[in-house]
This record gives structure tokens, C-alpha cells and sequence, in this order.
């Protein structure tokens, strides 16, 4: 299998020729896309907590462990 190789030059610029065919997301599309994953990761937080606060007082409730 041969492998091309290209100069340094050449391999920067096509990489800002490709870089400039990418549509880059907003300020603003940015902050929202941000703020969302923000509030589902304290959502799903919320949820594993209560979820894992939930087995654990079933185990315990169901071994008698605790009293």
C-alpha cells in the first residue's frame, strides 16, 4: 500500500480550505446548545439520585440493615 505524502505547506493549506467550508454555529446557537446540556445533566443527576436513594432504602428495608 503506497502512501502519499505532502509537504507541510500544502497539508495547511487544505486544511484551511476545509476548515473554511464549515458552518460554524452562532454565539448565540452556541450558548442554548450549552445551557441545555447543562440542565439535562442536572436533570438526569436529579434522577440517578433519587433512583440510587430509592435502592438503597430497598435493600435496606429488605436485609434489615440500619436499625
Amino acid at each position: 500500500m503506497a502512501s502519499k505524502t505532502t509537504n507541510p505547506f500544502t497539508f495547511l493549506q487544505q486544511v484551511r480550505t476545509e476548515t473554511a467550508k464549515v458552518t460554524w454555529p452562532s454565539r448565540r446557537e452556541t450558548v442554548i446548545s450549552t445551557i441545555m446540556v447543562i440542565v439535562f445533566a442536572i436533570i438526569a443527576m436529579i434522577f440517578f439520585f433519587a433512583a440510587d436513594q430509592l435502592m438503597a432504602l430497598g435493600v435496606s428495608l429488605l436485609l434489615g440493615l440500619g436499625r
